[in-house]
Order: C-alpha cells, then sequence, then structure tokens
C-alpha cells in the first residue's frame, strides 16, 4: 500500500533528508587515495548519531554498517572493509538517515581521483538517468513514465541497466510501495499522486544487465565485472511541483 505523506511529515522528511545531504556532502569530500570504506563507514555513523540521528541501514535486515561502499564493478551493498582505494577507482556511497522516525535515503558515485574516460562518462550518464526520471516524478504521470526515462537514455548511450533492484517509496520505513524499477516491465503501473515521497536509483553498467549476489547476502557485483554506477535523491511530489528533498542547494 502507497503511504502518502501531509505536510507535516514532508517536513519532517526533509529535515533528515537535509541531515543526509550535509553528511554526504562531508563524506565525497573524505574520498581520496588511502582512505579504506570502513573509514568512511566510522565517520557516516559519527556524523549522524552526533547531529540526533540514527543510521537507517545500520542493523536493517542484518545490514553491518551505516553506509553501503560500492566499489567499481560492486554495484550497491558493499559492506565497509579495510582495503584502501586506489587511484582510478570509482565508488558509490548509499545512506539512509532515521531523523525522529522520518526516513531518508540518497547515493552517489565518485572518482578517487583520477579516472578513465569510460568511468568519467558512466558516472555523467548515470547521473543523468537519474535527473531523467525525477523530471518524469509529477502529479498525474505514472511510475514507468520514470522507469522508460531511465532505461531510454541509459540505452541510448549503450549502458547496461540493472534490472533485479529498483527505487520506491521512502519516509516513514526504509522501503515502502510503491516500487520504481529503472526498465519497464509488466509490474504495477500506479498514478503518481500529490504526498508521495521516493527515492528514485539508477544503477547503471558500464557493460550488460546481469548482476550477481555473493555469498555474504549482500555484496552485488556485476556478472561482467564491468564498472558500476549509482545515483539516488529522495523527492517529495506536490500538486505543483516535484522537490528534490537530498540537496543542499
Amino acid at each position: 500500500m502507497i503511504k502518502l505523506k501531509n505536510a507535516r511529515e514532508i517536513s519532517k522528511i526533509r529535515d533528515s533528508c537535509r541531515l543526509l545531504a550535509e553528511t554526504c556532502k562531508e563524506l565525497v569530500g573524505l574520498v581520496e587515495v588511502g582512505i579504506t570504506p570502513l573509514e568512511l563507514d566510522q565517520f557516516t555513523r559519527d556524523h549522524i548519531e552526533k547531529r540526533g540521528g540514527k543510521p537507517a541501514f545500520l542493523g536493517y535486515q542484518g545490514y553491518p554498517a551505516s553506509l553501503c561502499v560500492s566499489v567499481n564493478h560492486v554495484v550497491i551493498h558493499g559492506i565497509p572493509d579495510k582495503r584502501r582505494l586506489k587511484e582510478g577507482d570509482i565508488i558509490s556511497l548509499d545512506l539512509g538517515i532515521d531523523l525522529d522516525g522520518y526516513i531518508s535515503d540518497a547515493a552517489c558515485t565518485v572518482p578517487v581521483g583520477r579516472i578513465s574516460q569510460s568511468a568519467r562518462m558512466l558516472l555523467a550518464r548515470t547521473e543523468e538517468c537519474l535527473y531523467r526520471g525525477i523530471e518524469q516524478a509529477k502529479v498525474g504521470n505514472r511510475i514507468k513514465d520514470i522507469s522508460a526515462a531511465v532505461y531510454g537514455h541509459a540505452r541510448e548511450n549503450d549502458l547496461g541497466v540493472v534490472k533485479q533492484f529498483c527505487g520506491h517509496g521512502v519516509g516513514f520505513s526504509l522501503h515502502e510501495d510503491p516500487q520504481i524499477p529503472n526498465y519497464v516491465g509488466p509490474g504495477p503501473n500506479p498514478r503518481l499522486q500529490s504526498g508521495m515521497v521516493l527515492a528514485i536509483e539508477p544503477m547503471i553498467n558500464l557493460g550488460g544487465d546481469d548482476v550477481e549476489v555473493l555469498d555474504d547476502g549482500w555484496t552485488v557485483e556485476t556478472a561482467d565485472h564491468s564498472l558500476s554506477a549509482h545515483f539516488e535523491h529522495t523527492v517529495a511530489l506536490f500538486e505543483d511541483r516535484t522537490e528534490i528533498l537530498t540537496t543542499l542547494s
């Protein structure tokens, strides 16, 4: 069931999203050659808790960290470890915050030092996919309008689209209805309404579409070990506009 939010509830979610955006900005500034995902995870937990929030991922269905750190061919749900980042890596940072019971969710993929031209292209096109999807996230449209915009832009650029994982509603809990696939499939296609709060999140591969889940039950990798990028925003829908909540601008 899709849970619509009223103005007060969206205001509370907006506060959570602003803290998340601030945390993401600080995190991105820490990404450099030699830092470890574990160090980024510890910073995330400390930063959120000092500001009165809780890391929404920590303990969620048993997830062991506050931050998902996915490097190179890891698509999503990479568990932070002690391996130091290297020049030329790309790293996806995915996190959520529970602030007074209201949940935010966002992700970005950033370079570690100088990266290849193909990696730069992947990051740029994936972020464009996100904003193409957000452009279609407006009252009166349907979920598959978002899906088609993401998928079409990826395919126009000969990129793979992850189909096993998708965006979702958010706000009262980390994953709510509706699901928001990044391709147009046979599933439900509800009309978008005022009061919806959605996490839109393209996961785009430099190679094929296929992915595999590792034995840890969390880490998702591209089947062909091609690079993967992930961008995500939480947005709120109003009758006259759509607001990106997980941004400082």
